[in-house]
């Protein structure tokens, strides 16, 4: 039984309806709402307003459950519940446990959090009278609606965005610990708020250790491997420029996806996205009209495209697609060689031709290297000379003293500006991403010949 205790509003309203003494619409109210095993969540509901084609078929109102993000409480999420308040939408927002006001201990978006997303869509679904109920979330929100989703939680529709699908390819992309990405996790909530069951495996990810229990951690909190199963109607909200969590988790769910199924690309998510303030009203106007097609089944409100990637820099502007794209490749060889030690890297650079491009889908930079001692990892930086923010970046170990080493990208979509050099910078470490200097005092290696290989769109869509 989902007890609740409300603060300065009646909660219940018949069939969705408001009427007399019911809350304003359009307000939002503070609650408290136990979950089963008697833990409090600190929640709040934002009331339907009463705007045209706002209800269900039949009368009534449909809802929405928000997940917080990374360092997020309920109240950050007010903008995203008022923006499907006004569409007609009764907006449940609660921190998860272990985080903010809540009671309990962090999971992680863990099997307990997944039981409570049950609990909360079970109690709105109460308030409303009907099971016309959708999940939206962002960052952890992201997750949480995942896991949710992939387990069973009747959402008749979700939006979850700027997540991981797969957590161990976050954590060691191509191979090697991305120790920026295990902070993110470990600093998900203090220490002593995690479960304890995991709490050994939170100091494994701030030592940079892939331990046994990360691995479970990894395995448990990864949903791709079950997304073939998943026909719930998705529309995913993914970063353009994501460092943390890159395009590829959202392509891959994307491409699994049995059911409906979108995709927006933004600015959006962990640095080096730029967030710009004026974006989340797009992509809540996107989630509000996909949310119309599939919980109200209003006529005419499906998206216009299966795919819409926002321009580099954001403009408010977007090119749709009727599937993801199509890419080509384009190569450069970059010759010359260098010898390192510890602490150094080496930069070639090179004209692209072809004016203006714009990357999409997965690229690499091959390393020809020679007399390799005690050297352990490779990280490859891709940026454009004169522009701080990198446009990729990626990591590999190195496990033999010569060879050809592949060293696999970071999935990002950026814009390459006509007549601009990108600069190839390889070495032990990068001041983009996560990946610190884990060559030891006294290693050495010999750069050779480096390939940088890039994935494009046929033609650039941002200008």
């Amino acid at each position: 039984m989902v007890l609740v205790v409300a603060v300065g509003l009646a909660l219940a309203y018949a069939g969705g309806v408001l009427g007399a003494g019911s809350p304003a619409p359009g307000s939002t109210a503070q609650l408290t709402l136990a979950m089963s095993d008697g833990v409090s969540l600190a929640c709040s509901v934002t009331y339907p307003e009463d705007v045209p084609n706002g209800t269900i078929a039949g009368g009534g109102h449909a809802g929405v459950v928000l997940f917080p993000g990374f360092g997020q409480t309920h109240d950050d999420l007010l903008p995203a519940a008022q923006a499907f308040s006004g569409d007609g939408y009764e907006a449940l927002a609660c921190d998860p446990r272990g985080t903010g006001a809540s009671e309990g201990k962090f999971g992680l978006a863990g099997p307990r959090d997944v039981q409570d997303a049950r609990e909360l869509v079970a109690w709105l679904s109460g308030q409303l009278g009907n099971d016309d109920i959708g999940g939206f979330g962002l960052s952890l929100g992201g997750v949480e609606v995942w896991e949710a989703a992939t387990s069973g939680v009747p959402f008749k529709a979700i939006v979850p965005g700027a997540a991981w699908t797969d957590l161990g390819r976050a954590l060691l992309p191509g191979g090697v610990w991305d120790d920026g990405v295990a902070a993110e996790l470990a600093h998900a909530a203090p220490a002593g708020k995690w479960d304890p069951s995991l709490a050994q495996a939170r100091a494994d990810l701030l030592a940079g250790s892939n331990s046994a229990g990360v691995q479970a951690l990894e395995a448990s909190r990864s949903t791709r491997t079950k997304l073939h199963a998943l026909t719930t109607p998705t529309l995913i909200l993914q970063g353009r420029h994501d460092f943390s969590f890159d395009l590829d988790q959202a392509l891959a769910a994307y491409r699994r996806l049995r059911g409906p199924h979108f995709l927006y690309a933004g600015d959006l998510g962990a640095p080096p996205a730029a967030n710009p303030a004026a974006e989340p009203a797009l992509y809540l106007k996107a989630a509000n009209t996909f949310f119309d097609e599939y919980l109200k089944a209003s006529p005419g409100a499906k998206p216009a495209a299966h795919v819409e990637l926002a321009h580099d820099p954001w403009d408010g502007l977007v090119t749709p697609l009727a599937a993801l794209p199509t890419t080509r490749g384009s190569s450069v060889t970059l010759p010359g060689t260098a010898k390192l030690t510890r602490g150094g890297s080496v930069s070639r650079s090179a004209f692209l031709t072809g004016g203006a491009l714009e990357t999409w889908g997965d690229g690499s930079v091959v390393v020809r290297y020679s007399g390799a001692a005690k050297w352990t990892q490779l990280v490859a930086t891709v940026s454009v000379q004169g522009q701080s923010t990198p446009v990729t970046v990626g990591a590999a170990p190195v496990t033999k003293p010569a060879g050809l080493l592949r060293i696999p990208l970071l999935d990002e979509a950026a814009l390459l500006p006509r007549d601009q050099r990108l600069v190839v910078t390889v070495g032990g470490t990068s001041a983009a991403g996560g990946f610190t200097d884990d060559v030891p005092a006294g290693a050495a290696i010999t750069i050779g010949r480096v390939t940088l290989n890039l994935s494009l769109l046929p033609l650039a869509v941002s200008r």
